[in-house]
């Protein structure tokens, strides 16, 4: 039975390392090319490139909000990343929060 649950943790363990390694590549990702569309100033906001939106396509957004500090949200303007999210076609729905942030019904 020891070595049932040791296996258990283990297994848990490899789980919770790489499911943390691939969000912090969509983390890193997401800086490189989606940083320069996403800081302050709110204004302006500049349509994202293609690399930006292929990597918000496959960004896993929930891991990558989980981590979203009132120290982050000092660098990101939430505003900017709503409209990168918006323009590059996977919007946060209503009342999603990132963060301290809680996003309102996207602008049609």
């Amino acid at each position: 039975m020891a070595n049932l649950m040791c296996i258990c943790f283990v297994l848990l363990s490899i789980i919770v390392a790489v499911s943390g390694d691939a969000c912090e590549g969509d983390r890193q990702d997401m800086i490189r090319e989606c940083g320069k569309y996403q800081k302050w100033p709110a204004e302006p906001k500049l349509d994202p490139s293609n690399a930006c939106c292929a990597v918000w396509q496959k960004a896993n957004i929930p891991c990558l909000c989980a981590g979203v500090t009132k120290e982050k949200e000092k660098m990101w303007c939430m505003d900017k990343v709503a409209y990168v999210a918006n323009f590059c076609k996977k919007p946060f729905s209503s009342g999603y929060k990132c963060g301290s942030h809680t996003f309102p019904s996207p602008a049609k």
